[in-house]
């Protein structure tokens, strides 16, 4: 269990991390969503005594990570896909882990085979893909069999086959009882993973909830397809600034519901080939949430 009490990180005047408190459980896949400069790495780098907390506290089990004994039996972390040695292999920088934290070299081979980086552990880790790369962190995390573990965007780079690979291997550990912390951007893998989300946004706590209970304050949408074009036009002044067009004969209704729908499209005279409500994905749930925290924006020209 990963406990977060009260968090707070200061760089001079800016704060990265504001009173965050929430409970990481054990044998559950938890997912820390936000947008660039949010405070998720923050956050992980503070759990693992990377940085100093300004006030408040993060305990692994119980304990502050500088207090822990074996921490690599206890904690595996994997923040940057390019955080092994380039000119070294990637079989040397796992021994080197290895022989550092007391660990055999049948443990090296064993994280290397699971992984499925034999092929290339031999070969300098400055020329892995960033997805061999990847693996390659995963593979340092998972040196000590630890009951709690940290990744930072662990699927970029992936191949669709990767992606399946680490989506099995965080399921299997949450079932295997351990902590499992992970942030990403790709909400739509996140809610395939996740049994709970935590959301920041501008160092702040905005939410911690199941994706069905996250997904469950926001409002249907309506998607409706017009059958020929003289329908669209006419659907598309009937529903006004509720509707936002999707495609070529499609629109997406928000605040209304289907039958309201309907009912305006037939008294336009607007015959229509589909109409569905569509329930809130996590995508869209988050992207309202965090409308207002996006610290980086890009200017539309």
């Amino acid at each position: 269990m990963i406990e977060l009490q009260d968090l707070t990180k200061r760089y001079g005047d800016r704060t990265a991390v504001d009173h965050v408190t929430v409970t990481v459980p054990s044998g559950r896949v938890t997912a820390l969503l936000g947008p660039n400069g949010a405070g998720k790495s923050t956050i992980m780098r503070l759990v693992l005594g990377l940085d100093r907390p300004t006030s408040g506290t993060a305990l692994v089990g119980g304990r502050r990570y500088a207090e822990l004994r074996n921490p690599l039996r206890l904690v595996g972390a994997h923040l940057d896909a390019r955080a092994f040695h380039p000119r070294r292999s990637g079989r040397a920088g796992l021994m080197a882990l290895a022989r550092y934290n007391g660990f055999a070299p049948a443990r090296v081979r064993a994280v290397i085979d699971e992984v499925g980086i034999g092929a290339v552990a031999g070969k300098p880790a400055g020329t892995y893909s960033l997805g061999m790369a990847q693996r390659l962190g995963i593979a340092g995390a998972m040196l000590g069999d630890p009951g709690t573990v940290l990744l930072d965007e662990p699927v970029n780079g992936l191949d669709a086959d990767g992606v399946r690979w680490v989506r099995a291997l965080l399921r299997r550990w949450a079932a295997e009882g351990r902590t499992v912390l992970l942030s990403s951007h790709l909400i739509s893998e996140v809610e395939l993973i996740a049994d709970r989300v935590v959301v920041i946004g501008r160092g702040r706590l905005l939410a911690d909830a199941t994706p069905a209970a996250f997904t469950a304050g926001q409002q249907a949408a309506v998607d409706v397809a017009a059958a020929d074009e003289r329908s669209f036009t006419l659907l598309t002044q009937a529903l006004g600034e509720h509707a936002e067009r999707t495609g070529a004969d499609r629109l997406r209704v928000r605040g209304m519901d289907a039958t309201t729908v309907g009912r305006r499209a037939q008294q336009a005279g607007a015959v229509l080939r589909e109409l569905r409500t569509d329930a809130p994905s996590l995508e869209e749930a988050y992207v309202r949430l965090v409308g207002d925290e996006t610290e980086y924006v890009a200017v539309t020209r």
